[in-house]
């Protein structure tokens, strides 16, 4: 599984979300990939974005979760655990 965020400079949610991506990375042990979609135009059509920040949860070459604009906490907690091969203690 792979959590991707896709942000771009001076993008005010982009700014709000990379500090709730830390602590779900600190909360569950993962790592979040944070890439800037406007120096990596490739991802822009593979993954058919249109909005920064967009978070995906991806498994093998399927996205299984897409999540656009700004994610709280809890949600994006919810979301990854959904994904996880084992449930994680709350």
């Amino acid at each position: 599984m792979r959590v991707i965020s896709f942000y771009q400079e001076g993008c005010m949610g982009c700014e709000e979300q990379t500090p709730i991506l830390h602590e779900v990375e600190q909360d569950l042990g993962i790592e979040i990939e944070e890439i800037d979609a406007v120096k990596n135009p490739e991802y822009i059509k593979e993954y058919n974005l249109r909005v920064t920040p967009t978070t995906l949860i991806i498994e093998g070459s399927e996205v299984r979760e897409r999540m656009v604009g700004l994610v709280h906490r809890e949600d994006l907690e919810a979301a990854i655990r959904r994904h996880l091969p084992e449930p994680l203690p709350r």
